[in-house]
């Protein structure tokens, strides 16, 4: 096994470790799992730690010599490497607590490959940087954006560093919004996954420069490969300094959402 994950490239590392996390995350669902307080609100819970070591077993195996930036183990590795895995092992801690089973695993090479897996789906979104697949069934198929849901999720989690100037709950309360989209509020990047699988329009969320978030990494990469337009709630690239995330289907798409945000400020 460890042969076969040495031979794997950066994309086939990213999965395989997507699929170590989502299958624990998957057998330990519905067991009575001890809370571990990170304060304000914020928990794991033993099957973040375990997925998240199973993450770890396979990049270790594959890519010795990478450094490993993870939700629940923080950095690991040598403080020189050049390479850093960025891993969320259960993005929706929340959710998965008390029995939702919408969650996310995410694993990213930090500028390169990347994997969001859903525990329960068996899917598994990648990218090698370049192009955009999902795999499902043992067949790989690339992942075409699409805004015809009309289907927007907002992330309404705290904190709002960008308030007052924009809050989510004020743009689904813009008359704009309710008629050209249908608001669905997530918990979990896989949102991010699902718009670059057009199974959702966009995905808004506030929060710091997230470029470089455990949480959300994969899935900005996920996005940027299928073609998505990808910035901050100011429109602005992201990884500048700016705050949030608006990801959208196509350029009208996001066109629309920056114009509702801005109307706000």
């Amino acid at each position: 096994m460890i042969k076969s994950y040495a031979s794997l490239d950066d994309a086939g590392v990213a999965v395989a470790a997507a699929r170590a996390g989502a299958d624990v995350v998957h057998s330990m669902y519905g067991r009575r799992l001890t809370r571990i307080d990170k304060g304000a609100g914020d928990f794991a819970t033993a099957a973040d730690v375990e997925a998240e070591k199973a993450i770890l077993a396979v990049i270790r195996a594959a890519r010795p010599d990478d450094a490993v930036l993870g939700e629940e183990g923080g950095h690991q590795g040598a403080v020189e490497a050049t390479r850093q895995w960025l891993v969320d092992p259960l993005c929706g801690t929340l959710n998965y607590a008390v029995g939702n089973m919408v969650v996310a695993v995410n694993v990213a090479l930090r500028d390169g490959a990347a994997a969001v897996a859903d525990p329960f789906s068996g899917e598994v979104f990648f990218t090698d940087g370049e192009a955009a697949r999902a795999r499902h069934g043992g067949a790989d198929v690339p992942l075409v954006p699409t805004s015809a849901t009309r289907l927007v999720d907002v992330n309404l989690d705290p904190p709002f560093p960008s308030a007052p100037g924009f809050r989510g709950v004020d743009l689904l309360a813009h008359p704009g919004f309710v008629e050209r989209f249908r608001p669905r509020v997530v918990s979990t990047t896989l949102a991010l996954a699902w718009v670059a699988a057009g199974k959702r329009a966009a995905y808004v969320t506030d929060g710091s420069d997230l470029s470089g978030s455990v949480h959300f990494a994969a899935g900005i990469a996920l996005c940027r490969a299928a073609g998505c337009v990808v910035t901050g709630v100011d429109g602005a690239p992201i990884g500048q300094g700016n705050r949030g995330l608006v990801v959208a289907a196509d350029a009208e798409t996001h066109g629309l959402l920056m114009s509702m945000i801005r109307g706000r400020s």
